[in-house]
């Protein structure tokens, strides 16, 4: 296993495969700790993760190199990563207790009746490459603290991150093995999935390896949440505010080099502002700067992998054959490293990858609609279902398409985002369950109705 600093394609470390010996030992050690842990008093739990939320702030610059490093994401946005893992955990010190009290429920007079969160074991994490930090953290802080114990599969170009993190929690007083780790390939995971002292499974990533973590853990019947791919309708009506659109859109596009399950993928913009919109985009993404992600002028980094490029690269050229026009980018840079320019695609079939596939990168795929009902059918039109933005300056007409729209999370002129204070969730092939907010601290306990009669 191999982590490659992706602009310059070099070699950073490799890590060798745990052995089955050694996984077994990790997860029996997880079965142990979480005997204990689950027994500590939720004030207790909610002071370590608060604890956690310290190490983090005051190790920013190094989490945050290490992103860099292994994803080749311009170093300002892994410092957002790293600072946003410690507000989901200093929103869980402060709200887990409250998130997972006891619900008192009248039933009937003079019985005592109520429903209680219990955790439920070892949750096996496994989590993807693009933030590293933050969808480890997204998982830990409220599932760690309602009392389970995490085990985390990371992806294999980025175990610098996750022993990174493993020392945060062990730098937070946290006990042995509460928070552990194993390094195993792909075809493991299913073994791990099935062990009895594994008791739910949560996932980030493509849909591909969600159905395959879906059926293994569904047999099982252990509990799940899948946050899948995305291919993210941006929506600018005839009355949108154009510029802001246009500047925040091009954010949305390009934010981790594209690389985001919930980046604004296909802009499904009105006739009657399509062209002025369009230029604007085109002048915004023109106007990044692509390069070194150590730098403070780079906007974009490299692509994380060979493959990833290789991969968006084919989708861009397929969608090109098919009968889309390339209005900008559309080749790979010649420099070391695996760099794509901010690309945009119009006049773009309904069959073509552009159209129907996750392009993870920054190429914007532009769609003209002649009404806000086209907008929503051709928003709409996708296996995936994870995020959706809709553009307007009459915000109870933004609210009404958000009705319509078919995805986890709409945002009406703001781009998609996770916020720990509301739930994020995905519909269709983007996935299911919560992640978040009170919903998303109560996917992996055991809610126990108690009724007490004299």
């Amino acid at each position: 296993m191999q982590s490659r600093n992706p602009a310059t394609a070099d070699v950073i470390a490799t890590y060798d495969e745990h052995d089955d010996e050694t996984v077994e030992k990790r997860l029996a050690a997880a079965q142990n700790a979480f005997e204990s842990w689950s027994e500590t008093p939720m004030a207790t739990r909610e002071e370590l993760l608060a604890a956690v939320a310290d190490v983090l702030r005051s190790n920013v610059e190094t989490y945050a190199t290490e992103i860099t490093r292994e994803v080749g994401k311009p170093l300002d946005q892994a410092v957002a990563e790293v600072e946003k893992c410690a507000w989901v955990c200093e929103y869980y010190a402060q709200h887990a207790g409250e998130h997972l009290q006891d619900e008192h429920i009248g039933a009937v007079p003079g019985a005592k009746t109520y429903v209680t969160y219990e955790p439920l074991g070892p949750v096996l994490a496994i989590m993807p490459w693009n933030y590293p930090f933050w969808q480890v953290f997204r998982f830990a802080a409220p599932h760690i603290t309602a009392g389970n114990v995490g085990v985390l599969k990371h992806a294999p170009n980025v175990l610098g991150c996750a022993q990174a993190i493993e020392s945060i929690f062990t730098q937070a007083g946290y006990p042995d093995n509460v928070f552990t780790s194993i390094q195993i390939s792909t075809d493991r995971v299913s073994d791990v999935i099935r062990d009895d002292r594994i008791r739910a499974v949560t996932l980030t990533g493509s849909t591909r390896a969600g159905k395959a973590v879906a059926e293994t853990s569904g047999s099982e019947l252990k509990p799940g949440v899948f946050e899948l791919g995305g291919s993210d309708p941006f929506i600018v009506l005839d009355d949108a505010p154009l510029e802001k659109a246009a500047t925040v859109g091009a954010t949305a596009r390009t934010q981790n080099a594209g690389q985001s399950c919930i980046a604004a993928k296909r802009f499904v913009v009105h006739t009657d502002v399509f062209d002025d919109f369009l230029d604007r985009l085109t002048a915004e993404l023109e106007a990044l700067t692509i390069g070194d992600p150590t730098e403070s002028e780079t906007d974009i980094g490299p692509q994380a992998r060979s493959d990833l490029l290789e991969t968006l690269h084919e989708r861009v050229t397929a969608s090109v054959a098919a009968g889309a026009n390339l209005r900008l980018g559309g080749e790979p840079l010649d420099r070391p490293g695996y760099f794509y320019p901010p690309t945009i695609l119009t006049d773009i079939p309904e069959d073509a990858p552009a159209a129907t596939e996750e392009l993870f990168g920054p190429v914007a795929a532009v769609f003209s609609v002649d009404s806000e009902q086209e907008a929503i059918r051709v928003a709409n039109n996708s296996q995936y279902g994870l995020g959706a933005s809709v553009w307007t300056t009459d915000t109870s007409r933004g609210e009404s398409i958000a009705q319509d729209l078919e995805a986890g999370n709409v945002f009406v002129n703001q781009l998609v985002k996770s916020d720990p204070r509301v739930p994020f969730s995905g519909t269709k092939d983007s996935g299911y369950g919560a992640e978040l907010s009170r919903h998303g601290i109560r996917e992996f306990v055991n809610m126990k109705t108690v009724w007490i009669e004299e």
